[in-house]
């Protein structure tokens, strides 16, 4: 299987560790290899996680975080990567917009 991250996907991180960046200097990076590493487990495990709103979640292991993604043939495509700690309204009216 490949894994696709789409743009809006990618926005996500590059916010996320922008903002983790902001709180302490290095944070950002591990923030981003933590996710990755996330998202490498996808090629074992993509379809046990949950599905929640047409999409499975993966949740992250060590960041509040959620990968969002769907499986397409052989392509895992990685719709969102959205912090938990936010309004759940806001995470579900975010995931019907970036639906395809």
């Amino acid at each position: 299987m490949n894994i696709q991250i789409l743009d809006e996907a990618q926005a996500d991180l590059r916010e996320g560790a922008q903002f983790y960046e902001r709180q302490n200097v290095g944070l950002g990076t591990y923030f981003l290899d933590t996710i990755f590493s996330d998202i490498d487990s996808l090629i074992l495990y993509a379809g046990v996680h949950i599905q929640l709103n047409g999409y499975h979640r993966l949740l992250s292991k060590t960041f509040p975080y959620a990968v969002y993604y769907q499986i397409d043939a052989d392509i895992i495509k990685i719709y969102a990567i959205l912090d938990c700690r936010r309004n759940p309204n806001r995470t579900i009216e975010e995931l019907k917009q970036r639906r395809t």
